[in-house]
Formats: C-alpha cells, structure tokens, sequence
C-alpha cells in the first residue's frame, strides 16, 4: 500500500480488494488447512468449519491506509480455519502480506476439556497510518497516530489464547454462537 503523490500510480480501494482476494483464492488456504492439520473433512464434521478473515492490524509490520470509502486495510492479511472433530478443534492460521513475499503460517490442536471459552473482543490500539502527502512534490507520506478499533476471535485454554482477526457481522456471531453450543455440548 504505497502512499499516494501525483507521479504514482494509485489504486483504488476496489481494486487492491482484488488484490488480496485474488491471492487468497490462489492459496487455496481450505485445502491447505485440511494438509496443515492431517485430517479429512470427513472426520471434522461436528458442526461446520468456521473460516475467520480480515486485514491484520495488531502487527508492527503491517501498514495501514484508509481507504476513500473509510474502511482501514493493511498490508497483512489474515485467515484462519476451525475444523470441529468429535473430540477436537483443529485450527490453521495463514497470514500474508501484500508489500512482501512474507507469510507466516501456525497449525493447532485443542480438546474440547481443555477449551474453556470462545470469546469475541473489540480492542482498540494507537497505531500509524498513511495518508496522501501535502502537495504535488511531496516524497513522503504523512504518517498519522489514531486509535483504531478491530475485532479478534479467540479460542481459550488455561493459561493461553490463540486469537485471530475477524469481521464482527451476524454472519460471524452465528458461527461463534455454533461453537459455543458444541462446547456446551461437549462439557456437559
């Protein structure tokens, strides 16, 4: 996400959207996630997997811009899959970047006995962000401080968490409200 000047070329928020989309449709990040884990669909069916997606904003790597529809994206992304089995929750996180080759891939494993909460959280954090430089001549953007609000899934074990960038939208609190139902289910 390179800062906006009059001698470059800028993308539209449409169009880098793409961008990231078509790189996740490349990566074929389900497939991948079943490999990851070593478990066929079949055996993680309990309740449907749950996928979580969404630019990355709590990394010190990451860049940040507004966009002109006023929708904050980075430069990292993020994609997580849960796949439910009987007696386990397997987890893929897959995180690119969008200014670099840079990945960073994590698989986990957790019994449900040992899960004790699926959590959603609001945080907010001051982190830096681009913005246009003042002029036509300007060779540097202005970077500017904000709190910025984001929403993080998080799967609970004593004494651990393992989190994951998410949308907060009715379609994301149905799937949370499936694995709350499935580990009341499995406690009991």
């Amino acid at each position: 996400m390179a800062p906006e000047g009059c001698f470059s070329k800028n993308i539209s928020d449409a169009e880098y959207d793409q961008l990231v989309q078509n790189k996740y449709t490349s990566l074929n990040l389900k497939q991948k996630a079943l490999d990851k884990t070593g478990v066929d669909e079949s055996q993680v069916n309990e309740i449907p997997p749950c996928e979580f997606k969404w630019w990355l904003f709590d990394s010190d790597k990451a860049r940040i811009k507004r966009g002109k529809d006023g929708i904050y994206r980075s430069s990292a992304y993020q994609v997580t899959w849960l796949f439910f089995s009987d007696k386990q929750v397997y987890v893929y996180q897959y995180t690119f970047n969008m200014d670099e080759d840079g990945k960073k891939e994590r698989t986990e494993e957790y019994f449900y006995k040992d899960i004790t909460n699926f959590s959603t959280s609001s945080e907010s954090k001051e982190k830096e962000y681009w913005e246009a430089g003042k002029g036509c001549l300007s060779k540097t953007p202005i970077i500017t401080r904000k709190i910025m609000d984001y929403d993080i899934f998080k799967l609970i074990v004593p004494g651990d968490a393992f989190s994951c960038s998410m949308v907060n939208n009715s379609e994301a609190e149905d799937k949370i409200k499936g694995m709350k139902n499935k580990l009341r289910e499995k406690k009991g």
